[in-house]
């Protein structure tokens, strides 16, 4: 199916397309049409830094009313597999019985792709984080924009995980050629609803607190296992912070579902 660009990427070209009329018609005009369609840019270039915008194309940011009604809510685990922390996450998911879903880094599935046997074994979904994981993933034209992509869904699919449905960008950022290329590839972007910093914050309570607060059913959680910020004990956050996020969710009556399960 084309893409057709959501309404404010539309009102964008009409304006470029406009602009190019008026600076025909009259030349004179030049400044103020440069400084029109410069704004639209900077706008344009603002809501791509910020992840959980809509207008540069659909973002999930939170689980399916269907999903929400039934009480369940997604833990998304982002930046690994790490060789050390991985593994723990996943016996702390383990002996709680729930599922997340783990948005893997290609170079690290290729570098530890028995942690990615082992998440699927253990019924988790694994989605894309993209290859390598460039900061600059904004900047990038469409065809490095698939490369990164593509070379991560080979990556997942080489290592025993099914095709990923589901893509979220490197910390969050994008521009506006992203969109045509999930489409293209059958990929649906996720955010977030809330995250808690665990790559900057060190306090497993303060992380917490950012992850509970105002909770509800519905809710897309972000941790992290790769790049995990160290507790003053020297423990990797998500490892010190999950066990009691599990509790509040069970008090709290929501159930953790994997992104695949909740939008199936």
């Amino acid at each position: 199916m084309r893409w057709l660009g959501t309404p404010l990427l539309r009102l964008s070209a009409l304006l470029h397309g406009l602009a190019l009329l008026l600076l025909a018609w009259r030349p004179m005009l030049w400044p103020w049409l440069l400084v029109l369609v410069v704004a639209n840019h900077l706008l344009l270039m603002g809501l791509g830094l910020w992840p959980r915008s809509r207008a540069l194309g659909a973002n999930f940011t939170r689980l399916p009313p269907a999903a929400a009604a039934r009480n369940e809510v997604a833990i998304t685990i982002d930046d690994g597999p790490d060789p050390e922390v991985t593994p723990l996450v996943l016996q702390l998911l383990a002996q709680h019985g729930v599922h997340a879903t783990f948005f893997c880094i290609g170079q690290q599935v290729e570098r530890h792709p028995q942690l990615v046997r082992e998440m699927v074994a253990a019924g988790h979904a694994v989605a894309n984080h993209s290859q390598r994981h460039p900061l600059y993933f904004s900047l990038l034209g469409p065809a490095r924009i698939r490369c990164e992509i593509e070379a991560a869904q080979q990556a997942i699919t080489a290592a025993g995980a099914a095709r990923p449905q589901f893509f979220r960008a490197p910390a969050g950022l994008r521009n506006l050629l992203l969109q045509p290329v999930l489409q293209q590839l059958g990929l649906q972007l996720v955010s977030w609803t809330r995250r808690g910093f665990d790559t900057v914050n060190g306090s497993p309570e303060s992380v917490l607190a950012a992850l509970t607060r105002n909770l509800r059913g519905g809710d897309i959680l972000l941790l992290h296992d790769a790049h995990a910020a160290r507790t003053a004990e020297g423990t990797p956050v998500i490892v010190a912070v999950l066990p009691r996020l599990l509790a509040v969710l069970q008090q709290a009556g929501l159930q953790p579902v994997t992104l695949r399960a909740a939008f199936e």
